[in-house]
């Protein structure tokens, strides 16, 4: 194929003011939706994870798996149910959730990463006492029958094991799987992993793999370049709504937290990571802590 070299050191330079601002931070990324499953899309991702370590960058990855964790309950015949969006979790279930996050997926992630070159270490908000948990309520339910199990939020998290692996040049790839006091596991949501992790370990920057194009307007739109102010408003508004709406409300708490932008990304785009990060247009919505808008 024949390629304008011209073109090329175009594209070389435009990246070249990014790699520079990035140098030596880090960047929090939840990699999850079409990404995780079309084989296409995970090979650009992890060559994208490796180029950002080689420059300079230090990628920190949470990933999630619903649709594989889903998949193999069906095999052994559990049917899944579900209260809000999120999937109630017996013990059984919780079970399949840690051999499916924490084994099968996180593996497949370093793996993938590793053949491209990458060091990449597989983790669980286990290890080391990276995540402490605590039992999700839903608010306003407190029927037994909408018990959602083994659901968890972020209690708090100790970050001593991700930055001892990110110190000596790995790449961290976390699942997210909690631990109560008591040794109580939990599943917890990726993105709410992500975006603690990114306030606590002061990230630069917090990306979301989504499988839409971002946060779009009424119209269709894509909206980028909000302050806090403006995404309060555009939820306020009923603009932002539904499925997005979690994501944005986790994008918002992490810069209110010191992250200096969110970016929710599509997915579905190859190196999608590498166009947000280090090119002028994105492929996304990016979020800043700026609260006038």
């Amino acid at each position: 194929m024949n390629v304008n070299k011209s073109n090329v050191a175009e594209i070389l330079v435009e990246a070249l003011p990014y790699i520079q601002a990035l140098d030596r931070k880090t960047v929090v990324i939840k990699f999850g939706g079409n990404a995780m499953v079309d084989e296409a899309l995970k090979s650009s991702f992890a060559q994208d994870i490796v180029l950002l370590k080689q420059v300079g960058v230090n990628p920190v990855i949470v990933h999630g798996g619903g649709p594989q964790i889903g998949k193999l309950l069906e095999q052994i015949g559990k049917k899944s149910r579900f209260i809000e969006g999120m999937r109630v979790t017996d013990n059984e279930t919780m079970d399949v959730v840690e051999m499916v996050l924490g084994g099968q997926v996180n593996k497949q992630i370093v793996s993938l990463i590793n053949r491209h070159g990458g060091r990449a270490v597989g983790l669980t908000g286990k290890d080391g006492g990276l995540i402490t948990a605590r039992k999700m309520k839903l608010a306003g339910i407190d029927s037994e029958s909408n018990d959602l199990g083994q659901v968890g939020e972020v209690e708090s998290i100790d970050p001593r094991v991700v930055t001892m692996l990110v110190n000596d040049d790995f790449i961290p790839v976390i699942a997210p799987i909690g631990v109560s006091p008591d040794g109580t596991s939990y599943n917890i949501n990726a993105d709410l992993v992500a975006g603690e992790l990114a306030r606590v370990l002061g990230a630069e920057k917090l990306l979301l793999l989504t499988n839409t194009p971002g946060v779009l307007d009424l119209q269709g739109n894509l909206l980028t370049g909000l302050s806090a102010a403006d995404t309060e408003r555009l939820i306020a508004s009923g603009v932002i709504h539904g499925g997005m709406l979690p994501k944005v409300r986790c994008a918002l708490n992490a810069v209110k937290g010191g992250v200096a932008t969110s970016q929710i990304i599509d997915g579905r785009i190859k190196h999608s990571v590498l166009l947000e990060l280090l090119t002028d247009t994105g492929v996304g919505t990016l979020i800043n802590g700026v609260q006038a808008g």
